[in-house]
C-alpha cells in the first residue's frame, strides 16, 4: 500500500458517515501519546484530554462499540492512564489485554533480559547528556530526546545502534519516532499484528477505525485500510490512513461526534433487532 496524504478528516465525513451507517459494531483503537494525550517532554506527565476521556468512556459503555488502546508503553502503564476501554495492547503490541487476561509475546519474553542489559549500557553512555534519557518497558525500551539538532539526534541514534549491535547480539533491533528511538525484539510483529488480534474480539463484520500519530502506528494503518478507517493524527505527512485530525484536541471533537453517531446506530440496531436472530458470529 503506498503512501499518499490523508484528507482531513471534515472532508471525509460523508464516506465515514456512510461506512458507520453500513454496519452494526466498531472497533475503536488509539493511539496514547499524541493522539488522546497531548506530547509533552517527560512522558511521565502525559494525561489524555478530558474531553476525550469523556467520549471515550461514553463510547465504551456503547454496545455496538468496542474500544481499544494500541500503545507503546507498556501495558500496566498505559491501563493506569486510562479507564472506560476493555480492550489493551501495551509494547506496540507484544502484550495484549482481552477477555479478561492478558498474553505476552513469547519471544518478547525470552528477549526481555537484551532489553535490560541494553537499557543499563545505554544509561551509563547517556550519563553525561542532559537531553536524552532511556526508560525500560520490559519488552521494549525507550530512548527519550528533547533536541531536535539534527546532529545531536545522530549522536544519539549512533550510540544507540553501537550498543544494540554489541548487546543486543542481533536479536534487538530500532525504529525511529518522534523524538524518540523505540527498541524492540527483532520479530515481525507490531500494531498491525495487534489490531489484528484485538478484531477476534468483536464480530467478523465489524468496522475498524483506528487514530494515531507516530511511524509507529503505520502497521496499524495498512492492517486497516482500505476496508476499516486509519486516521492518522498530527501535522500533514505520507501515510497509509486515509483521514487526519490535527491534534489531541481534534480527536477529542472526533470522538464526540462518533459518539453521537453510535447512540443512532445502537438505538437502530435494538429495533432491528427484535425479533430477528444475529447472523454474526465473535471469535
Amino acid at each position: 500500500m503506498s503512501k499518499d496524504s490523508p484528507i482531513p478528516v471534515d472532508e471525509q465525513l460523508p464516506r465515514i458517515r456512510s461506512a458507520l451507517r453500513e454496519t452494526d459494531s466498531v472497533l475503536l483503537c488509539l493511539d496514547f501519546d499524541g493522539t488522546m494525550a497531548p506530547i509533552v517532554d517527560d512522558p511521565s506527565e502525559a494525561t489524555p484530554l478530558t474531553t476525550a476521556v469523556d467520549a471515550v468512556q461514553s463510547l465504551a459503555s456503547n454496545p455496538t462499540v468496542r474500544t481499544a488502546v494500541v500503545s507503546g508503553r507498556s501495558l500496566a502503564d498505559v491501563r493506569s492512564r486510562l479507564d472506560g476501554p476493555s480492550l489493551f495492547a501495551g509494547n506496540h503490541g507484544l502484550e495484549i489485554q482481552r477477555r479478561g487476561s492478558v498474553s505476552v509475546h513469547p519471544i518478547a519474553r525470552k528477549r526481555s533480559t537484551l532489553v535490560d542489559r541494553s537499557c543499563i549500557e545505554l544509561s551509563d553512555a547517556f550519563d553525561s547528556f542532559d537531553d536524552c534519557w532511556v526508560e525500560n518497558k520490559r519488552l521494549t525500551a525507550t530512548v527519550h530526546r528533547r533536541s531536535n539538532s539534527p546532529d545531536r539526534r545522530e549522536t544519539i541514534r549512533r550510540v544507540t545502534k553501537s550498543v544494540l549491535d554489541r548487546v543486543g547480539e542481533g536479536r534487538l533491533t530500532y525504529s525511529r519516532g518522534r523524538r524518540i528511538l523505540e527498541i524492540s525484539p527483532r520479530i515481525p510483529w507490531g500494531k498491525g499484528n495487534a489490531v489484528e488480534v484485538l478484531r477476534r474480539s468483536v464480530p467478523a463484520d465489524s468496522l475498524v477505525v483506528y487514530l494515531g500519530d507516530d511511524t509507529t502506528d503505520e502497521l496499524a494503518f495498512e492492517a486497516v485500510e482500505p476496508e476499516g478507517i486509519g486516521i492518522l493524527v498530527g501535522e500533514p505527512a505520507p501515510s497509509r490512513a486515509s483521514a487526519r485530525l490535527d491534534s489531541p484536541a481534534a480527536v477529542a471533537s472526533f470522538l464526540h461526534w462518533l459518539e453521537s453517531d453510535a447512540l443512532a446506530r445502537s438505538k437502530r440496531s435494538q429495533m432491528n433487532a427484535v425479533g430477528r436472530p444475529s447472523q454474526r458470529t465473535v471469535q
